[in-house]
């Protein structure tokens, strides 16, 4: 793809988001495909949140995730793995028919979108930090937006409001079991116990 097919294809995303979800899908990817092309977009991400990191240093309290892109990136892989199977599943419990690799795609050109606005984030933030600060905001509507508009089309939902109930259910779903393993390893509100 020619980097002026995927910027039309980027701001498609944006205006006709379930025509470009079509297409993505239509491709069929197989597993290494989806692997190849999940580990592109995660470095990428990586490397672009490196990058913004040393041109302005993070806040403190998220720094040594930031700084350590080895963590960065495995942390990044674990929440698109774990949003792929927790969308998968919310969406087929409400009669969605999408599956495993079709949701995976989408995330992963969502992470695809991400790289593209970090990229103009970086060239933007030394000039103009607050208008990058809106570019972020902006970004993460529209990201919500067409990742609604994903949904519906790989799950065949005739609408968006399930698309975006599929998202609620999957988003308190991930709260529920993220709670659930911290109290298994010991986090409290307060920091880890003394005992663990």
């Amino acid at each position: 793809m020619t980097p002026a097919a995927f910027l039309s294809l980027a701001w498609q995303s944006v205006t006709a988001p379930r025509e470009v979800a079509r297409l993505l899908l239509s491709l069929g990817l197989g597993r290494e495909a989806l692997l190849l092309s999940a580990a592109l977009v995660l470095v990428l991400n990586t490397a672009f949140v490196r990058a913004s990191a040393i041109l302005t240093p993070p806040d403190p309290s998220i720094a040594p995730f930031v700084e350590q892109p080895v963590l960065f990136f495995a942390g990044l892989a674990g929440t698109l793995v774990l949003a792929a199977f927790v969308l998968t599943w919310s969406g087929r419990a409400v009669g969605g028919t999408g599956r495993l690799e079709d949701i995976a795609l989408t995330l992963i050109w969502l992470q695809a979108l991400r790289a593209l606005v970090q990229a103009a984030m970086l060239l933007i933030t030394p000039i103009a930090p607050a208008l990058a600060l809106l570019l972020s905001f902006g970004a993460s509507l529209v990201g919500l937006w067409i990742l609604i508009n994903f949904l519906a089309e790989a799950h065949d939902f005739p609408s968006l409001g399930k698309a975006a109930f599929v998202l609620l259910l999957a988003l308190a779903g991930m709260a529920v079991g993220l709670s659930f393993f911290l109290t298994l390893i010991g986090a409290t509100a307060s920091g880890m116990n003394a005992n663990v």
